[in-house]
């Protein structure tokens, strides 16, 4: 299999919960999408236009020279290829901006909101790795820079807010450069072990700290399967999985009668008699 990979999913997503990463990438079965608050989306799309066809050193003296000359571009990379496995995996996603260094290389650069910290950076090397990877080794056809010298994340903190009169006011804050180390041999490893999890078996779903897995026990009622004091053979069952996704099911009724469905459904079918 040629798994399809997003480099914002190598960040939260895999992290906060390897059962809805795995649903996600192998199953085509998202979280029900939350966009981001719309002022985080407007300051970014304000940044990147600020900041388009500067020179690095009016900005960020920590970068060597150059100039923003690309932003919001697509990236897939090749399929990486494993000696040990027989799945597969691309890269496939959107980086924010990039500048080309006078020296002819380039920098891969996004912008973030909020307080910064080195778990923060960290997690969000992954997804910059992801971008260099995907540039300097695209599919036919793809956008292809190299080689990618520089990445970092350009933090915006926000830390004053001044009323200029006639109805405007005035966000500021500090902008700081926060240097992420190239280490492609830690993030082949980290993808090795991306596609490991995902050729296994699914992960057990993870109610007590992902919102999401708690929200589908809850609605189908996995936490008191059994009906106190009900003789009912059926309100003792124990709720299956599912055969195709390996999720939770729910109880259904067909032209044929009573089924077990999965609670994916539409996104999955699969089922199970009652």
């Amino acid at each position: 299999m040629n798994y399809r990979l997003s480099p914002s999913d190598l960040t939260f997503l895999y992290d906060g919960c390897k059962h809805c990463f795995v649903l996600k990438v192998k199953h085509g079965i998202p979280q029900p999408s939350i966009p981001l608050p719309g002022v985080f989306s407007t300051i970014a799309n304000l940044q990147k236009n600020h900041y388009s066809g500067k020179r690095t050193e009016e900005f960020c003296p920590s970068l060597p020279p150059g100039v923003v000359t690309l932003g919001e571009k697509r990236v897939q990379s090749a399929p990486i290829k494993f000696d040990d496995l027989e799945s597969t995996c691309f890269i496939a996603g959107r980086f924010d901006v990039v500048a080309e260094l006078d020296d002819g290389s380039f920098a891969v650069m996004d912008f973030k909101t909020g307080n910064p910290s080195d778990d923060k950076v960290g997690m969000y090397g992954r997804q910059l790795h992801a971008y260099a990877i995907s540039l300097e080794n695209p599919a036919e056809g793809a956008l292809k820079l190299s080689p990618i010298s520089r990445m970092g994340l350009l933090y915006f903190t926000p830390d004053s807010c001044e009323y200029t009169g006639n109805d405007c006011q005035v966000l500021g804050g500090r902008m700081s450069w926060h240097e992420v180390k190239r280490d492609d041999a830690a993030f082949h490893k980290f993808l090795h072990e991306v596609i490991a999890l995902l050729d296994g078996p699914l992960p057990a779903a993870e109610p007590e700290t992902c919102d999401w897995c708690s929200y589908r026990s809850e609605i189908i009622g996995v936490s008191d399967t059994a009906k106190k004091g009900s003789n009912d053979p059926k309100s003792q069952a124990i709720v299956p999985s599912c055969p195709l996704c390996g999720d939770l099911m729910k109880q259904r009724t067909g032209k044929f009668g009573a089924f077990w469905g999965c609670v994916n459904y539409p996104n999955c079918r699969g089922t199970r008699q009652a």
